[in-house]
This record gives C-alpha cells, structure tokens and sequence, in this order.
C-alpha cells in the first residue's frame, strides 16, 4: 500500500511520541550498562607489566625494542548503533492489531532513541534479499526521525529474505565496532542458511550483534477454520489446507519450530543473544531481559 506524505508524517509522530517515552525505560533497564565498556579504542604502547593480558602484547614494538610491550585501550565515549531491518514482504502480515512491520518499527525507534540518550550514534540498513538501503551513522533527534519516516513509507524491491545479507554489508560498511541489532522474523531465503552461517561467524567477531524476533501468533499456529487458501507473501506459492485435521495443524506447528530452532542454534553457536517479541506482545520487557542477560 503506498502512503501519502501526509500519512508518512503522521505515523512517524506517532511512533515517535510512543516510543520516545518507552526508551526511558529501555535506557533504564541496562541499556547503558549492557554496552558500556564494549567500544574500545587504542590510546597507547607501554612496556609490559606483570599481569598484563599476553594477547594485548605488541610483537612489532616488542622486536624494536627487546622489551615486551603491550598496547593499551581505553572505553570509547561514544558508541555507534547500526540497526539491521527486514523490509521483506514477510513483514506485511499481522492478524492482531499490530503488524510485524508495526513492531519493528517502534522496536528501531526505541532502540535508536535509547541510544540517542546515550549520546550514540545511530544508522540503519534496511534489507529484504538485497540491500534495499543504508543510512550512515549521526546523532539527533532529526536523524532518528528521517530514519522512522523510512521505516515507515520505504517500499522494498527485493520480494524475499536473505538474512545475509545486511550482515556481510555490515562488516564491509563500518569498520569500527558497533553494537547492532538484527531485526525481523527471522524466516530465511532456504537457499541462504550456508551463506548466513559464514556470514554470523564474520559480523559477530567483528561487532557487538543482538537478534530481535518479531513473530506472529498465526506464523506458528493455524486456527481451525475448515479448508482455507494460504499463500506465502514472499515466494506467491499458494495451497489449499485443510485446517480441520489435527495432523495439518500439528506438521504446520511442527515445520515451523524446526526452522526457528535451527536459527537460534546458529545465532547461539555465534554467541548472540536474541529477543522474541509477540505482534500483541511487550517488546520493552522482552528487550530489558535481554540486556540483563549480557
């Protein structure tokens, strides 16, 4: 559905006046202490001391000089947010109030006014099975603003998934740490899980990564309203299905939970944490549990 100017602007306040006053929870609730420490800049080389970490030595000076040296870090006062965002067809659907792409864009925009808080800068890559769009880096409220209006109106050319792909523009884009969050449904292109396990173990040793998953109630569990045509909004295949038998209902549960099991064991095997947030659920207390696992 394409919005005009004026109801892009006027969903935007709206997420805005929401979600500005859920942040001071967030930022409440670990944000700070979750990343604080987690940006690290080099600031100098000095000799080596006992108890210094070994892995910190540097061999270059150390060969120069004859004396072990190590480098030295300290806390970067400011950090960088990148936000990853699913823009996939797949977003389109809801059957509460809310849709997926409803919550995605209030959990950016809370997460991103978080940051603001923070003095962080923040900047977003929107994606479907392509690089839809990259918006760099700044601080400010105006920038978070342009990045909710995008969330909001942005019409993606690519009609699938692939969850690899705003992970490997990620590690190429900014070379410096950033603390990021991969937000969608996590249903991936099958055709891409090798790619997007290479692509995990890359970003994840490179950046701070967290995943948020935005799902649906009727994603898992098909209520049983007799023969109905269900189509996927990301390939178009269309099929018939009997939602009166116990057995359709139990495989389509079934098929479901195995494709989400095999995404948490990759994102768990790369040791990023992840949120699962209901369309009708509490995506501000989803979030604070997260961070207070960190």
């Amino acid at each position: 559905m394409h919005l005009s100017e004026n109801d892009i602007l006027r969903r935007v306040r709206k997420v805005e006046i929401k979600t500005r006053g859920l942040s001071d929870e967030i930022f409440a609730g670990k944000y700070h202490t979750a990343f604080r420490g987690r940006g690290m800049s080099f600031a100098e080389v000095r000799e080596y001391r006992v108890g210094d970490d070994v892995r910190d030595i540097d061999w270059n000076v150390t060969a120069r000089s004859d004396r072990a040296h190590i480098k030295v870090y300290e806390e970067e006062r400011e950090l960088t947010m990148m936000l990853l965002v699913d823009v996939s067809p797949s977003r389109m659907f809801g059957s509460k109030e809310l849709t997926k792409k409803n919550v995605i864009t209030e959990v950016a925009a809370t997460l991103a006014f978080s940051a603001a808080k923070n003095n962080d800068k923040v900047g977003c890559i929107l994606f479907s099975d392509r690089v839809e769009k990259f918006i760099p880096p700044k601080k400010g409220r105006s920038h978070i603003l342009m990045i909710i209006r995008e969330l909001v109106g942005f019409e993606p050319s690519g009609e699938s998934t692939a969850l690899s792909v705003p992970l490997r523009y990620l590690v190429g884009v900014n070379k410096k740490r950033t603390t990021s969050f991969l937000l969608s449904d996590l249903v991936n292109a099958e055709s891409d899980n090798e790619r997007f396990d290479d692509a995990l173990k890359i970003a994840s040793s490179k950046h701070d990564i967290m995943a948020v998953r935005i799902y649906d109630e009727r994603d898992r569990k098909l209520p049983n309203v007799g023969i109905v045509e269900v189509a996927d909004s990301e390939t178009g295949r269309r099929e018939w299905l009997d939602t009166s038998s116990r057995r359709v209902r139990d495989y389509w549960q079934q098929s479901y939970d195995r494709a989400m099991d095999e995404v948490r064991i990759r994102l768990s095997h790369n040791r990023i944490d992840i949120a699962e947030v209901a369309t009708d659920g509490d995506y501000v207390k989803e979030l604070i549990k997260m961070f207070k696992q960190r």
